[in-house]
């Protein structure tokens, strides 16, 4: 969106709601708050750490932001995280973007909010070499990650998409690699560790424009309606029913919309459901389409993609993308406001 464009938008706001919103940023801790939030999520214990402030201080400031629409708040486990909301935030986008980046105490902020993003990387890079046997093990069963990435772009194609959330985002690397392509994209998990994962890629990714938020895929924590794009990857066979998981994730899908899914062709390798929790040994192609289609979606494709020659013994990973039969047309708009 043009920043004409934003403006209009913002000028649209009721003059009740612009009056609390400008009240609510007209305040030093809070006007640094959200120009740290425009830049990451954060918890109230790396504001308190960045700000130089006392935790009931920091968390009285995020709630008069959170009260004016500015800010929203998510829970992880035990954890909360911050961020800009979605139509508020264009509004505190736009005040920050007029800020001077050269300020004294912005660029202080903006160092301690660096320290606070190291601590993170070093979290995950802890937690990742923890695992890492287990990483390794199951990448070595199937199709090398760079040709089945090369098949999903090439089956998402060129058509544009506005709005992306990846169900299962676990490490976020689908986020990494689709993100770039959207104004606006979600990762959901259940797992607080795997999002503390996500969170350090994005962050080193410098991707701004993406959320992040704990919840279950068969109640995912995002608006219906709303996305261009879903990406299930490599999730299916954790689940008792991924039949109601496609389900959910079609009623996200915007008209138009399209889904992606990826994950194990049918195999017999037993020991993933001892040793790494898979409830599935895979699915068969016209199992997958055939959820898709009790979910209401269209022009269900597939795509095998499958060892190559020297690589016996390996899994072939499956693709499958599906459409919603909606027709976007002046019926149906697609959003004017520039989201978080």
């Amino acid at each position: 969106m043009s920043k004409d464009r934003l403006l209009v938008s913002l000028n649209q706001v009721p003059f009740p709601t612009l009056l609390a919103n400008l009240e609510a940023a007209g305040e030093e801790t809070r006007l640094r708050i959200l120009s740290l939030l425009a830049e990451a999520e954060l918890t109230v214990s790396e504001l308190v750490a960045i700000l130089g402030q006392s935790q009931p201080r920091v968390s009285r400031h995020l709630k008069l932001l959170v009260e004016a629409g500015l800010a929203v708040r998510s829970r992880e486990g035990a954890w909360a995280f911050f961020r800009l909301a979605d139509e508020g935030g264009a509004l505190a986008r736009d005040l920050v973007g007029r800020l001077d980046p050269a300020d004294r105490t912005l660029s202080a902020d903006r160092s301690r909010l660096e320290v606070a993003r190291e601590a993170r990387r070093r979290q995950a890079a802890a937690y990742f070499a923890e695992r890492a046997a287990d990483w390794d093990t199951i990448r070595a069963l199937h199709a090398p990650e760079e040709r089945v990435e090369a098949a999903l772009l090439a089956m998402i194609g060129g058509k544009p998409y506005r709005n992306l959330l990846d169900l299962g985002t676990g490490t976020g690397r689908m986020l990494e690699l689709l993100a770039p392509g959207a104004a606006r994209a979600v990762g959901v998990d259940q797992s607080a560790a795997m999002l503390a994962l996500a969170r350090s890629r994005i962050d080193q990714s410098g991707l701004r424009h993406v959320q992040l938020r704990q919840g279950d895929i068969y109640a995912p924590p995002v608006e219906r309606g709303g996305y261009d794009l879903v990406v299930i990857h490599q999730v299916l066979h954790f689940l008792d029913d991924p039949a109601r998981a496609l389900k959910e994730a079609a009623g996200a899908l915007s008209p138009g919309g399209r889904l992606v899914v990826v994950d194990f062709d049918a195999h017999d390798q037993e020991f993933l459901r001892a040793d790494f929790a898979h409830r599935r040994l895979g699915f068969a192609i016209p199992e997958v389409e055939g959820f898709l289609a009790e979910a209401g979606l269209v022009g269900v494709r597939s795509k095998r993609v499958p060892p190559a020659k020297g690589e016996s013994g390996k899994l072939t990973v499956a693709l499958w993308l599906a459409e919603d039969p909606r027709v976007t047309s002046d019926s149906f708009p697609k959003s004017d406001v520039e989201f978080a």
